[in-house]
């Protein structure tokens, strides 16, 4: 099996999310701080699980990605698939021509294939919301992050500096001196 930083960062990257998600949608740039991610990666990896349903994004000023689903109701595996990871140990892809076109397959097809079947079924046993719980058991910190607003709720108040005459007959005053 290869599993690539595809997956990792994708798994990575969710549990991050699941772990913050309580407090509104997460902004990607925030994952990508934290995680040492790049931004346009996770973007790419978020289209993808956002197709697949597994997170949703909301829009403007305060926005960001949830999860679209309870995190106990998606697991690993449904994060891989949804980027798009092969989960496979074989030589041949699944194709069953281990030894060439027209060979057929070869002495360890099957040990492989059984290989696959064991990761997948093993990946989709985890839960992100094991993955979760497992994270705050081990002390990870879940700061608070301050909700930031377009719009202030206190007014800005700016002293208005005169530099003008105030008046048709100021005007002409300020002319003729």
């Amino acid at each position: 099996m290869r599993l690539t930083t595809k997956g990792r960062f994708a798994v990575t990257a969710m549990i991050d999310l699941a772990l913050r998600s309580h407090s509104g949608p997460v902004a990607l740039a925030a994952i990508s701080q934290r995680q040492q991610i790049s931004l346009s990666y996770l973007e790419q990896l978020f289209g993808k699980l956002r197709r697949h349903e597994l997170v949703e994004s909301t829009r403007g000023p305060g926005g960001g990605y949830s999860l679209g689903r309870k995190a106990e109701d998606i697991t690993v595996a449904d994060i891989i698939v949804a980027v798009d990871e092969a989960l496979d140990a074989t030589g041949c892809g699944g194709k069953e021509n281990c030894m060439g076109e027209d060979s057929g397959k070869c002495m360890t097809h099957e040990l492989w294939t059984n290989l696959n079947n064991k990761m997948i079924e093993y990946l989709d046993s985890i839960s992100l919301q094991k993955l979760v719980d497992d994270q705050i058991a081990k002390g990870v910190s879940v700061e608070e992050a301050p909700v930031k607003r377009a719009i202030s709720s206190t007014p800005v108040v700016k002293p208005i500096k005169v530099t003008a005459p105030n008046s048709v007959f100021a005007l002409g005053n300020a002319f003729t001196k």
